[in-house]
C-alpha cells in the first residue's frame, strides 16, 4: 500500500499480489476518521506494508511538509500498534508525482471538471510512489 499525504486528502495505492504493479485505490479526506478509514483498507486488503510518499526538496533536504508527514506517520504508526497492526512503514521519495500525475491526468483524456478533482492528483501520486519503489525492489533483486 501507498499513502501520499496532504493536508487536506491522502491518496492511495496498492499493488497487485506479485508486488510488480501499482495501481490508484482511492483517496480519504484527511479529517478526523482519517486513522479509522485507514485502518479499515488495511483489514480489508491485508496490507503489511505501506509505503509513505516523502517529500524532499530538490536538494534532497527536508521541508516543511516533511516533518508533517514524520508526524502523520507516528500517529499511524501508534494507531496501527493499538489496534494490533503490524505493517511496516517505509518512506520513499516523493519528488515531482504530483506533476507527473498532473501530466498523467491530462493525458488521460478525462473531462477538465474531472481532472479538476484534487483526489485524482493524489490516488495517481499515491500509485507513483507506490510503483517507483516496486521499481527499486526489482531492480534490487536482480
Amino acid at each position: 500500500m501507498s499513502i501520499d499525504y496532504g493536508s487536506k486528502r491522502v491518496g492511495i495505492a496498492i499493488s497487485d499480489d506479485d508486488k510488480k504493479y501499482s495501481f490508484q485505490r482511492d483517496f480519504f479526506f484527511n479529517d478526523k476518521n482519517l486513522f479509522k478509514k485507514i485502518l479499515e483498507f488495511i483489514k480489508n486488503e491485508n496490507i503489511e506494508r505501506i509505503i509513505l510518499g516523502y517529500p524532499l526538496n530538490l536538494k534532497s533536504e527536508k521541508t516543511l511538509q516533511t516533518g508533517e508527514v514524520e508526524l502523520f506517520s507516528r500517529k499511524l504508526t501508534n494507531h496501527l500498534t493499538s489496534n494490533n497492526i503490524k505493517a511496516e512503514i517505509i518512506y520513499e521519495d516523493e519528488r515531482f508525482t504530483s506533476k507527473i500525475a498532473q501530466y498523467n491526468l491530462i493525458s488521460s483524456g478525462l473531462s477538465k471538471k474531472e481532472r479538476k478533482q484534487k483526489g485524482h492528483t493524489d490516488s495517481i501520486s499515491a500509485q507513483i510512489i507506490l510503483q517507483d519503489y516496486l521499481d527499486k525492489q526489482k531492480n534490487k533483486n536482480q
